[in-house]
């Protein structure tokens, strides 16, 4: 595959006039020219393929090994660990991973022969998540080593006797232990220390003990565990809660690791903020504890008395001798979401999710940054996460950016902007987006010549927007979100008029999420559901001015809603096991309901366009007939490279836009009348 190599500053040409011309194909499948799309009377469904949605070298990890700093990208395929050389400023190889999508931990052995890294992948199996890559010969690729039966490893460590140790998440049962013994080749569970916990993130080994840190990070609330430390003695093999009591309110452990006889501990901040710890190697209950800046404690450093680590806004040092915490002096541009912090020659280096490599004074503050992809990052198409239209723009959200798109010339322009822009709607010109994690909502302005801003901020702990749209009769802007961390959800409004904002807590109960919203009439119909398939699917009636119920039905579909739509008087919804309803809003009722698994099971998003509602999931664009409420295709295999669900939106011509396969794609569509 041939990878190019953009800045973060460069500008990708694609589309335009050029795409007229050489990208447009029927949904049929055959070939259509120019004059086919610019015609008065287009007789079919027309798509134009606009390239690449989202291009970027997009991280996850980063690690030191002597003086080269290893790298993991993030949403990219394949994926794939750079060697950074900070002496140079040059990257000196790269190697692809045979399986995965992202790297979030590395690991080095003792002789520093060895990285290790940990892959998340889309599905479980037996596929590998545990690679090896031998660092005197960075030329050689990575071999696979293994996997762990939970489907993401989170977090790796390495003892002094060179056993890897492994922790993550995302399977049907709680996480458990991994060992890889490089003597024997071989992976082994070692227990499931706490049957609550849904997601363990940190992991820590000496040769006697191993440190298994976990909690509910993700599907929080309902029963699930809240933050949970376990010391793993490797000679009786038998697992001892040693949580300090102050941690046991947090969601989470969020980081570990062994600085000479302490082992220092973070939580995971939700309703509090982050804590941090050093408890005692000799004795596990003696320890020392003090409260953290912000709700991120992440990725340590240590440099003499200091350990140093990331929060949510830059850095932090946290001095064992005095138990205090100060923030770190820094001049240089936003590090955003901060994936690696490491100590060479008295300087702190950061790896930033922007796709920069940060050299920091901790004393000055005084920094060098030096852009990954000028240093020769391989930039390339990442899976993506919202899409807005209008105003002659196409804006799509990434990993730390969302890319602009000019309809005029083609033109794409990566704008910073920190976590991801979930979902988002251009309102007037205006780009709103809903920002994980807890980034609240954040607008654009392309006419003012403004970066994009934060216009109205929400609880940290309502992290993860799901769904945005308009309140054209009250000019309002709704974003429903999930609580990952303590189950439920919330409704955000905000009036750009007046810069007021609105927040309602748990609207339709205390353990649905909120993944749906749409809006007629002033009032707002939202979808519930559960992190997973099955369980309720309520859709609430509120007013988003008043904050009140207005009415709720149980659409009886036995699972969480993944979208809705109103067009006329009906509210069309679509569950996460691919079941269409239909409500008739005067009436309050179902009045249709049908099985849609051909064309949607699992997420879905839905847009009312041109007198109808389309759909996409992540294999088919689809539409209702206004009268029927019949399904039928308008893309088969649409197939998009989505991160964390399918969306679809218009812009004021009508035309749809959605993804196929990483190519952001324009569909000309004309439904029945």
């Amino acid at each position: 595959m041939e990878k190019s190599n953009i800045s973060r500053r460069s500008v990708l040409q694609v589309g335009g006039a050029a795409s007229l011309a050489a990208a447009i194909g029927l949904a049929a499948g055959q070939p259509a020219s120019a004059s086919a799309l610019l015609g008065s009377k287009p007789k079919a469904t027309e798509i134009l393929d606009l390239g690449p949605a989202v291009v970027q070298f997009s991280l996850m990890s980063g690690l030191l090994v002597g003086d080269v700093l290893y790298i993991g990208s993030r949403n990219l395929e394949p994926v794939r660990i750079i060697a950074f050389h900070v002496p140079t400023g040059k990257v000196i190889g790269q190697t692809e991973l045979s399986n995965g999508h992202s790297i979030q931990t590395l690991a080095a052995d003792p002789s520093g022969r060895y990285l290790y890294a940990g892959v998340l992948q889309k599905s479980t199996g037996t596929l590998p998540n545990l690679f090896r890559w031998d660092l005197n010969s960075l030329g050689t690729k990575a071999t696979a080593i293994g996997y762990i039966g939970d489907r993401d490893v989170r977090d790796i460590s390495v003892a002094p006797n060179g056993r890897l140790y492994a922790v993550g998440g995302g399977s049907s049962t709680a996480p458990a232990l991994w060992e890889y013994n490089p003597a024997t080749g071989q992976v082994a569970s070692l227990g499931i220390p706490d049957a609550g916990a849904t997601l363990a993130r940190a992991v820590a080994a000496t040769d006697a003990t191993v440190f298994f840190g976990a909690g509910s990070t993700l599907n929080g609330g309902s029963g699930a565990s809240r933050a949970c430390l376990y010391a793993y003695d490797t000679a009786s093999r038998k697992f001892t809660n040693v949580t300090p009591s102050e941690i046991l309110p947090d969601p989470s452990i969020r980081d570990l690791a062994v600085v000479g006889d302490k082992l220092v501990v973070s939580s995971a901040g939700s309703l509090e903020n982050a804590k941090m710890a050093a408890l005692s190697l000799a004795n596990h209950s003696s320890y020392a504890l003090t409260i953290s800046e912000g709700k991120v404690a992440k990725s340590f450093a240590v440099m003499g008395d200091n350990v140093y680590f990331a929060n949510e806004t830059g850095l932090l040092a946290y001095s064992l001798a005095s138990n205090t915490i100060a923030a770190v002096p820094y001049q240089g541009p936003s590090l955003g979401e901060i994936w690696g912090v490491d100590v060479l020659g008295g300087k702190l280096l950061v790896t930033s999710g922007y796709g920069f490599i940060a050299e920091i004074d901790p004393v000055t503050g005084t920094t060098k940054t030096t852009d990954l992809g000028e240093a020769g990052a391989p930039s390339d198409p990442q899976s993506v996460m919202g899409i807005a239209a209008g105003a002659g723009y196409v804006y799509v959200g990434g990993n730390g950016v969302i890319a602009r798109r000019s309809l005029k010339d083609g033109q794409v322009t990566n704008m910073r902007a920190p976590g991801e822009a979930k979902d988002a709607i251009v309102v007037d010109g205006a780009l709103y987006t809903g920002q994980y994690s807890g980034q609240g909502i954040w607008s654009y302005d392309p006419r003012n010549g403004k970066p994009i801003t934060q216009v109205a901020d929400f609880p940290k702990e309502q992290n993860r927007p799901l769904d945005v749209c308009w309140d054209d009769s009250n000019k309002l802007v709704l974003v429903v979100a999930q609580a990952d961390t303590e189950g439920g959800g919330s409704l955000w409004t905000y009036d750009p008029r007046t810069g007021k904002k609105g927040f309602f807590v748990n609207p339709v109960d205390e353990t649905q999420l909120v993944r749906a919203v749409a809006s007629r009439d002033g009032v707002a119909y939202l979808g519930g559901g559960l992190p997973d398939l099955g369980g309720a699917g309520t859709v609430v009636a509120f007013d988003p001015v008043k904050g009140k119920e207005l009415w709720r039905i149980d659409p009886g579909q036995n699972s969480g809603v993944a979208a809705l739509a109103v067009q006329g008087k009906y509210l069309y919804g679509v569950s996460r096991k691919g079941t269409v309803f239909v409500i008739d809003l005067p009436q309050r009722k179902v009045v249709h309901q049908a099985d849609i698994t051909s064309v949607s099971y699992g997420f879905a998003a839905l847009v009312t366009n041109r007198g109808a509602v389309y759909g996409v999931s992540n294999t088919h664009v689809f539409r209702f007939d206004p009268k029927t409420f019949e399904v039928a295709t308008v893309v088969a295999d649409i197939d998009g490279a989505w991160y964390s669900g399918s969306h679809i939106n218009n812009d004021e011509d009508g035309y749809l836009y959605t993804m196929r396969g990483r190519n952001l794609v324009r569909i000309n569509d004309h439904p029945r009348r």
